[in-house]
């Protein structure tokens, strides 16, 4: 383990994580970091059991560093830090509103704002792969979904932003969010936006959500509370806008990385699906997962006590020689892509079926745009934050005259 150090918060190792997790693979698959604090699992086979096994590493006090560490309360409704039975009573109602079919209903609509992004830029001899369309499109659906004004999207969006957005840190000291204290989303909003549709009820997943009925983790049937509603709907828009922005972004950069998977993709859009899952297990949108260790256990021949944090690095298991033939490479063909990019076992991402839609649909409609693109990296900005790891700024030089839109075989779908 000797000269090799992971940091989370340090901006040059989260712009390529990659060397250092090689290594933690190879030589310290259990890894620890005395000044944060926090032991760390790189393997796939590790990290999947481990995202498996949520009575040992429970995500009821947070699943992001800074949280385990400060001990901070959990806001009630907020599934991705709970734990059964209370986690189960509230995913089994949010399922009810994500179904396969009302996900492949969406495919119009998420096309459209896709249109509505990219049409405009024909001609222009530029795109941001963020800016233009990572930054927009999921924000529309999801506040289509939610039935936020339109005029209100972007504000909720810039606030969840920087409520996640990471600043340099000093010596000694973590980064934490920008606004700190405020939390990581604009929950004041949001309850506004609560009272609204209580008064005015309407076809969306708000409305719903206020009077859908399930039988809570006590054994009574009852409507969400007030702070278990925020809480989901402050997750759906947090959610909703960071993970699939960051998927758009790393669809845009490794396509121009490998141009030959591009071209493939071009040539062949029954190869989207394949290529967005692809593209999934080699840049993780989420790549570290926290829990807290609620017993004693023996990892690689080291005690670990309870009470520890944990973090699971799913976006290094994604690249783990032991489970993946030359993992390094991008290949849209590749069979049985089995990654961990939207976790596993309980909490598994719900909106797992909605973000595949969404870079399906966004690859396909830049493709029948544009089957070419190059990166101006000397313009490109990362994003740091506490929990995604993607692109601020992805611009691209584009043709001037566009093919025009292809009439292709509509391969984009979710699985």
């Amino acid at each position: 383990m000797t000269g090799i150090y992971y940091d989370p918060y340090d901006f040059e190792i989260d712009t390529d994580p990659h060397p250092v997790w090689r290594r933690m693979r190879d030589e310290a698959p259990l890894y620890r970091n005395d000044r944060y604090e926090f032991w760390a699992l790189s393997r796939f086979e590790d990290v999947a059991s481990a995202l498996a096994d949520w009575r040992t590493y429970s995500s009821a006090r947070g699943t992001l560093l800074e949280l385990l560490r400060s001990r901070a309360p959990i806001p009630p409704g907020t599934i991705l830090f709970e734990d059964p039975p209370l986690h189960d009573a509230h995913r089994a109602l949010l399922a009810r509103l994500f179904t396969p079919r009302r996900i492949a209903a969406l495919e119009p609509q998420v096309r459209a704002y896709c249109a509505r992004s990219l049409d405009p830029l024909i001609g222009s001899g530029r795109f941001d792969f963020v800016a233009d369309l990572g930054a927009q499109m999921p924000m529309r659906v999801i506040g289509m979904l939610l039935g936020i004004p339109e005029q209100d999207q972007e504000e909720l969006r810039d606030g969840i932003d920087a409520g996640l957005s990471l600043a340099e840190s000093g010596p000694g000291r973590p980064p934490y969010a920008e606004g700190e204290g405020g939390g990581l989303f604009p929950t004041a909003r949001f309850a506004e936006y609560i009272e609204w549709r209580r008064k005015h009820p309407s076809d969306d997943l708000m409305t719903e959500l206020l009077y859908a009925r399930f039988v809570d983790d006590q054994g009574i049937e009852r409507t969400l509370r007030d702070d278990e509603l925020l809480g989901y709907i402050a997750l759906l828009a947090g959610a909703g806008n960071e993970t699939t922005t960051r998927l758009i972004g790393w669809t845009g950069y490794l396509l121009d990385r490998f141009p030959d998977q591009r071209r493939l993709v071009a040539e062949d859009r029954r190869l989207v699906p394949n290529a967005i899952e692809e593209i999934l297990r080699y840049e993780a949108p989420s790549p570290v997962q926290g829990r807290y260790v609620t017993r004693d256990v023996e990892l690689h021949g080291t005690r670990v006590p309870e009470g520890s944090t944990l973090l699971l690095l799913n976006g290094s298991a994604n690249r783990d020689e032991r489970a993946f033939e030359d993992p390094d490479r991008l290949d849209v063909r590749r069979r049985n892509v089995r990654h961990l990019s939207f976790g596993y076992g309980i909490h598994f991402c719900l909106g797992a079926s909605l973000a595949r839609l969404e870079g399906c649909v966004a690859l396909d409609e830049v493709l029948s745009r544009w089957p070419e693109w190059e990166v101006d990296h000397a313009q490109a900005v990362m994003a740091h934050t506490s929990t995604v790891r993607g692109w601020k700024r992805l611009p691209a030089r584009i043709e001037r005259s566009s093919p025009g839109r292809a009439s292709g075989p509509g391969a984009a779908r979710s699985r």
